[in-house]
């Protein structure tokens, strides 16, 4: 897993609240097991028009929205099913970060294992970002922030800077690039002499 520890990225405002799993990668695209080649496919439903081409107006279709890597949204986002494949969509996209109000449980600590970092911050906080980006967007620009998990903050160049709190162990994990998987092979020689102690045989690889 990718580590993060300070991103700075093009800010997507989706300004839709209760985005859920199935919006963000409807069920006919889980069809594969590997945690790859679900970005073409995220939010498939408003990206695309009925005869294949992009839909002018859904916003991450919007030049603002161009290579973005920190998605704006706002309460409740990545409710509904618990499908793990929704982070894999997004992060096979190119987000990095997701910035909101409140998240669903499930999607919230599924983030952390797919290496990003899910931000809550007050509405009102959220409000003025939408703000700043809808401005940057009307005046033929692109709005950034950047992300310093170090420091836990999220911050523009133009005066904004908001604190966010993480877990202390999930913040480790991120920054040192760490899922689960990545976590347990840490502990592959206190494993085995475990298993040796308890007399399990060894598992060759």
């Amino acid at each position: 897993m990718q580590p993060f520890t300070t991103h700075t990225g093009v800010v997507a405002a989706l300004d839709r609240a209760n985005v859920d799993t199935d919006q963000i990668i409807p069920k006919q695209f889980l069809k594969r097991i590997e945690r790859t080649g679900f970005g073409q496919f995220l939010f498939f439903d408003w990206r695309f028009l009925p005869d294949g081409g992009p839909n002018p107006e859904f916003e991450l279709n919007k030049p603002a929205a161009t290579g973005a890597s920190v998605l704006l949204a706002r309460r409740n986002f990545g409710c509904g099913s618990s499908r793990e494949h929704a982070p894999w969509a997004l992060a096979d996209y190119g987000f990095r970060a997701v910035i909101a109000p409140t998240f669903a449980d499930i999607f919230f600590n599924n983030c952390f294992q797919n290496g990003m970092v899910p931000i809550r911050l007050d509405e009102a906080d959220v409000e003025e970002l939408f703000k700043r980006a809808t401005a940057a967007a009307a005046a033929g620009g692109q709005y950034r922030l950047t992300v310093d998990l170090k420091a836990c903050t999220v911050a523009d160049d133009a005066g904004f800077s908001r604190s966010f709190t993480v877990d202390p162990f999930r913040r480790q994990c991120l920054l040192e690039g760490l899922d689960d998987i990545g976590l347990s092979l840490r502990h592959t020689d206190e494993i085995a002499a475990w298993e040796a102690a308890h007399g399990l045989p060894a598992v060759s690889g």
